[in-house]
C-alpha cells in the first residue's frame, strides 16, 4: 500500500454519507444508557487486537449479523439508526457495500448529541479492568469511526485525528453530511462484522 489508510478513507469515502443505504430499524432508550450484558463485563480474555484498514472488496444485499447488532446497540443508547446496506453502483468503495458499516444519526450541533456521542466514545475507547486500552472497540471489532471532522482508527490506537472528506478542498465548503456533523460513520472489521468478536459472545 502505498498510501496511508487516512489518505485512502478520504478518497474512498466521496460519496459514502450522501448514497442511499437500507434501514434497520432500532427502538430508542435514554442517552448513555448501557445493556446490563456491557456495563460492567467482565472477560476472561484480553481484547481482539487493533483491526488493520481492510477496505470493501465484494458487495452483499444485506448487512452481516455483527453489524446489525452493533448498529442496534448505538441505536439503543440514543440517536437514530441510519443506512447500512448500499447498492453496489451507488458512489465508490464503502464498507456499507460489503455490509461492514453503519451510519448513527446524531447532530453536533444539538449539545445533547455532541454529549451522547461523547459518552459512547468514551466507553468505547476506555481500559478495561485488567488495563487494556479501548477494550469495548477492539471487542466490538470497530475499525474507524468518523464524526463531527474528526476520525477514530484502529490502526492509530483510536486517537483522534483531524478528518476531510476527499471532495471537499477545505472545511468550510463541506456540507455537514461530508463533514459526518449530522451522523457517525462505523466501520467494522470482517470478524467484528461477522459477530466473530468476543463482544459479540456476550
Amino acid at each position: 500500500m502505498t498510501s496511508s489508510p487516512r489518505a485512502l478513507l478520504a478518497a474512498l469515502l466521496l460519496l459514502l454519507p450522501t448514497a442511499p443505504a437500507v434501514l434497520v430499524a432500532a427502538s430508542a432508550a435514554p442517552a448513555g444508557a448501557a445493556p446490563a450484558s456491557v456495563a460492567g463485563r467482565a472477560w476472561d480474555a484480553p481484547p481482539e487486537d487493533y483491526a488493520a484498514y481492510d477496505p470493501q472488496r465484494r458487495c452483499r444485499r444485506e448487512a452481516l449479523p455483527g453489524t446489525v447488532e452493533l448498529a442496534r446497540w448505538f441505536a439503543r443508547q440514543g440517536g437514530r439508526l441510519g443506512g447500512l446496506v448500499r447498492g453496489c453502483r451507488v458512489g465508490g468503495t464503502s464498507e456499507h457495500k460489503d455490509g461492514r458499516a453503519f451510519d448513527w444519526h446524531v447532530d453536533a450541533r444539538v449539545r445533547a448529541d455532541r454529549r451522547l456521542v461523547a459518552d459512547v466514545l468514551d466507553r468505547l475507547t476506555a481500559p478495561d479492568r485488567a488495563g487494556n486500552e479501548d477494550a469495548l472497540a477492539r471487542r466490538m471489532g470497530v475499525m474507524y469511526v468518523i464524526w463531527d471532522d474528526r476520525l477514530w482508527s484502529a490502526w492509530d490506537g483510536f486517537e483522534p485525528e483531524p478528518y476531510l472528506s476527499g471532495s471537499c478542498r477545505r472545511v468550510t465548503r463541506c456540507s455537514p453530511t461530508l463533514r459526518h456533523r449530522d451522523h457517525v460513520h462505523v466501520s467494522l472489521s470482517r470478524a467484528g462484522a461477522r459477530g466473530l468478536t468476543s463482544w459479540y459472545a456476550r
